[in-house]
Formats: C-alpha cells, sequence, structure tokens
C-alpha cells in the first residue's frame, strides 16, 4: 500500500467510520523493504511502539488502522477486498469472534508456535495471545489486613458493600466469569455471582481505574481490576492523581489450591483474504519474538506470552503470577453463557441493600 492508497483508505474509513484514525508507519514508502496493514483494537499507546520498532528494524512499512470491535465487522463486510492483514485486539472472546466469523485463516508460522506456549494459541492455528494481563484484586493497603485472597471469597458476606468493579458486562469481566463456570460449574457460578453482586459497594461504573479511585475516596475497599493498569498509574507522570490512588493499592493475586490467576490476553488473527500474508506472518514472528515480548513487558506492564522473557521491574513488585492453566479456548465457549448469567442475576443493577 503506497502512501497515496493509505491516505484513500483513511478517507474511506473517515466516510464510513467517523470515528477512526489511519495512522503510518514511520518508513516512507521510497525506503520501504515491504508493507503490512493492520487493523487494531489497541490504544496507540500500547501497540505503536512495537509496530515503530518493526519498521525500522525491518524497513516494512506498517499501516494501522485503529477502532474497535466493529473492525471484525468491518472486514468481514470487505470480503475479498479488504486491505487488512492482520488483526490486533484484546480478549479471548474477540479472537474467537473473528474465526467464528470466518475471516481467518492459520498462521502457519513455525516463529509463532515456537514462541507461544499451546493453551495461548488456537488449536487450528487462527489466532494466537501476543501478551498476558491478569484479573486481579486492587486492595486498600489501610482498610485491608490479608495479604492473599481467592476469587471465591469476593462472595463472602464479610465484603458486603466494599467491592468495586465496571459493568459484568465488560469482556474482562465476562473472561472472568466464563472462568468460575469452567471451574465450579454453573449452579455454582450464578450463586458465586450474586454473592458478589451483594457485596458491590455501587452499581458496576466506570472501568479498572475508577475501581482504583474508589478505593482511594473510601467508596470501596477492594476493585477487580487487570494489572497492567496498576503499572500505566504508577508510571503516569502526566496525571499525578492517579499515582496517589496506585499507592493506595496493593496488588492481591487470586489463587486458591485449584486454580491459580484469571489471564486474558492480547492477540492476534491472520486475516482470511490478506493481501501480504508473508509480511503478515514475519511481523507475528517478531510480536512474539523476546525483543517485542520484552518491549510489551516495559512499555505496557503486561506480562510477556513467551516463556523466559522477563517482566518489567514495576510487575514484579506486585509479587508472583500464579496463572491459572485452564486453555483460553475453553474459557471462549463459555463466555456466552457468562453474559447471559450476568443478566439472570441482574448483576449490574447492584446490591439490592
Amino acid at each position: 500500500m503506497q502512501l497515496t492508497q493509505t491516505r484513500r483508505l483513511g478517507q474511506a474509513t473517515r466516510a464510513i467510520l467517523g470515528g477512526l484514525v489511519l495512522a503510518v508507519g514511520s518508513a516512507g514508502a521510497a525506503s520501504a523493504q515491504g508493507e503490512v496493514n493492520v487493523y487494531t483494537t489497541r490504544e496507540p499507546g500500547l501497540i505503536q511502539p512495537l509496530l515503530d520498532r518493526y519498521t525500522e528494524e525491518t524497513g516494512t512499512e506498517v499501516n494501522v488502522l485503529f477502532g474497535g470491535d466493529e473492525l471484525v465487522e468491518r472486514i468481514q463486510a470487505e470480503g475479498r477486498n479488504t486491505p487488512a492483514d492482520l488483526l490486533i485486539t484484546v480478549d479471548i472472546g474477540t479472537l474467537k469472534r473473528a474465526k467464528d466469523m470466518g475471516i481467518t485463516q492459520p498462521m502457519e508460522s513455525e516463529e509463532v508456535a515456537q514462541n507461544v506456549p499451546e493453551k495461548y494459541r488456537d488449536p487450528e492455528g487462527h489466532w494466537t495471545a501476543l501478551s498476558l494481563r491478569a484479573r486481579v484484586v486492587y486492595a486498600s493497603r489501610e482498610r485491608v489486613e490479608q495479604d492473599e485472597i481467592t476469587y471465591d471469597e469476593l462472595a463472602d458476606p464479610k465484603w458486603k458493600g466494599r467491592i468495586c468493579t465496571r459493568t459484568g458486562q465488560h469482556p474482562y469481566n465476562i473472561g472472568l466469569f466464563a472462568s468460575v463456570i469452567a471451574h465450579e460449574g454453573e449452579d455454582a457460578a450464578r450463586e458465586w455471582l450474586e454473592g458478589v453482586k451483594e457485596n458491590l459497594a455501587r452499581k458496576p461504573t466506570g472501568n479498572d481505574r475508577a475501581g482504583a479511585k474508589g478505593i482511594f475516596a473510601g467508596e470501596c475497599d477492594l476493585a477487580l481490576a487487570n494489572t497492567y493498569y496498576m503499572g500505566l498509574m504508577q508510571t503516569n507522570q502526566d496525571e499525578p492523581e492517579q499515582q496517589e490512588w496506585a499507592k493506595s493499592i496493593k496488588v492481591l493475586f487470586p489463587k486458591s489450591d485449584d486454580r491459580g490467576t484469571h489471564v486474558n490476553v492480547s492477540g492476534a488473527v491472520l486475516v482470511a483474504n490478506a493481501p501480504h500474508a508473508e509480511e503478515a506472518r514475519k511481523l507475528l514472528a517478531f510480536l512474539t519474538s523476546d525483543e517485542a515480548q520484552q518491549l510489551y513487558a516495559e512499555t505496557n506492564h503486561e506480562y510477556p506470552v513467551k516463556e523466559g522473557v522477563e517482566v518489567s521491574e514495576t510487575v514484579g513488585s506486585w509479587g508472583e503470577l500464579e496463572a491459572d492453566d485452564l486453555p483460553l479456548v475453553e474459557i471462549g465457549e463459555l463466555r456466552a453463557r457468562a453474559s447471559e448469567l450476568v443478566d439472570e442475576v441482574g448483576f449490574d443493577e447492584g446490591p439490592s441493600s
């Protein structure tokens, strides 16, 4: 895709979707050794540094279309004419949905197979994880004495009126709830959800940072949140108030005898009609390499998916992650039922009293 073609894609995108922004990799068309087109739901600051590094090292131009979950439907609608080579997104549910919609193809990449553990890849090769984040409990340093917790314990009446979380229908929570179904069965998961609902300090609202702010303000003592938000808050020089929120919190990794801490992923699929499939495979190999995995760790405060790559100093300071070994594909299969349970118990209505 030459620069003029990229501009046309940007104009078409603005006309159709309005809010999407097209960014072009740092290398110019004249110096590019190749090109690859990426659609992504990731925030620019979390993925652009890795793509820029790839361009610097290879000369390959990376054209990026930033957007939301509608990018999956966009690729499907574009069909054989899609310019997309890779879709990079968050949450196992979106990766599975892309495969189910028929917009992916097997990656057939030896590098990806070697770099990414089997439990973090699609059995048929249609998606791979690129990084991990853990669904943990933020706890008030001042008001919570214990340093260990289980997910089951969140339904204990001792936490009544003390838990904050975002909507139960958010993909981060749906993934966790699906893992509870997988481990304990549907009936037990329903009872657990009802217990957590009654322990909420307020109706589910905001995002994971809002949970941290709620702890700082004394509105709640615990919050369900992803690990990388803590890293972003701790290192946020532009918003010192978020650093204060982080200082008031300790990270608890829920685990028990039968399972570890729930993890979700950022990941990628190779688009079925990718015009630059071989270039896309090369980019995937880079994104799962030691170098890129270290960038994920240092820049995004995420856990590397490749074994042997160290976490950042910030992430390491919270303690050791013992990740649940449940295959992500199993969680993906139960997400729809988890979403139904959220509605059935009225989770987003908040506590009954």
